[in-house]
């Protein structure tokens, strides 16, 4: 069968929902379908971003047109995107705003923690990749100016992103690995030298990331942000409409106290942004080779204990495990490999934040850009 829009359409058609047995194509849930040479790209559309079928869909279609065309004579694996019909109330806040880098994103997401050395770039990364390998459109920026971790995460620190005139504004295009869209200032200084700058240089630094950035329509831009509460956070909130926060903490009580304060600061009056979930990282360390022992080397269910304090959903425990480290180092996040101990770790706090994303913007008021008033 020859490879083109009609027949790859056709052969859909035996792709049913699951929520009602009709087909997809009937349904007007493919869009944008295009062909270039074997390659086959499409979006999926759903009704919510939070859609439990969006894995087993995107598979489902795979399989149908590997079949009808042959594997060999179609690449269609991970050219598939899924995204949802909802606009989110933070989305319709950006209606008719001048254009800027993250118009067009949906949910924004800071990840932060209390203290450093809590593992909070390793979950933002991971957590990223998760979201991207459901489909999702992510996009990732390391907020840590000081301390920029993305690029050797994701093993992208000798390259630079481009940039584009459009519409009489120079656009930097962020770099994609992993289905994931990533910028950082490590990108753009010696990964060799310290960066010593005053705290409006690091400030300007964030805002020119945020808005010069063509970061095109994402699901969810998630932030990395410094250990702490600084400038640096002030400012994200202060430029943009934050969807929510994840705190990030280890067992062990003198980071549970941090993480407290980190809570405290996003829930702070005037700031106002909604905790979406604790995530506890280091919850106990797991041999590879003895994948059932579990040694509890910072404490026990120290989050979960903040978790029940606080009335702040526990979105998931990621275990101590030699990969996860491996993985950062080497540029080949854990969270790629879905079917490990981390990869189902990580994939289950993903989907966890998803849910209260989604229960947070159908229960709540769009979060505000904060503006402070001097008196």
């Amino acid at each position: 069968m020859e490879l083109n829009k009609n027949n790859v359409s056709k052969a859909l058609e035996e792709v049913l929902y699951p929520g009602n047995a009709k087909d997809i194509i009937s349904l007007g849930m493919l869009e944008n379908l295009q062909i270039e040479g074997k390659k086959v790209s499409f979006d999926l559309v759903f009704e919510k971003d939070t859609d439990p079928f969006i894995a087993s869909m995107k598979k489902a279609c795979v399989k149908i047109l590997e079949s009808a065309f042959d594997e060999d004579n179609i690449e269609i694996k991970g050219n598939i995107q899924a995204r949802s019909k909802a606009i989110t109330k933070d989305a319709e806040i950006n209606a008719g705003q001048p254009e800027t880098g993250t118009k067009h994103v949906k949910n924004i997401i800071a990840v932060a923690s209390g203290k450093g050395g809590v593992g909070k770039s390793t979950v933002a990364v991971n957590m990223a990749i998760a979201l991207a390998q459901h489909g999702y459109k992510v996009g990732l920026l390391d907020a840590d100016i000081f301390g920029p971790s993305i690029p050797k995460m994701f093993g992208v620190e000798n390259e630079k992103p481009r940039g584009k005139q459009e519409n009489g504004k120079e656009w930097i295009l962020p770099l994609e690995k992993y289905g994931v869209k990533m910028l950082s200032v490590g990108f753009f200084v010696d990964p060799n030298s310290a960066l010593v700058w005053r705290g409006a240089m690091a400030t300007n630094a964030l805002k020119q990331l945020i808005n010069d950035a063509a970061w095109g329509e994402l699901d969810y831009l998630i932030f990395d942000l410094p250990p702490g509460t600084s400038d640096i956070h002030l400012t994200l909130v202060q430029t943009v409409a934050v969807t929510g926060a994840v705190i990030v903490s280890t067992p062990q009580d003198v980071a549970l106290a941090d993480a407290r304060k980190g809570i405290s600061m996003f829930q702070t009056k005037g700031i106002d942004v909604p905790i979406l979930g604790l995530i506890e990282n280091m919850s106990w360390f797991t041999p590879e080779e003895l994948p059932d022992n579990k040694y509890y080397l910072f404490g026990k269910d120290g989050c979960k204990k903040l978790s029940a304090e606080t009335n702040i959903p526990l979105l998931g425990q990621i275990p101590l495990v030699q990969s996860i480290r491996e993985g950062g180092d080497d540029g080949k996040p854990a969270g790629m490999k879905l079917n490990t101990i981390t990869g189902k770790a990580f994939e289950k706090a993903a989907i966890a934040m998803i849910e209260q994303v989604d229960v947070r913007n159908e229960n709540m008021d769009s979060t505000k850009v904060v503006e402070i008033k001097h008196k």
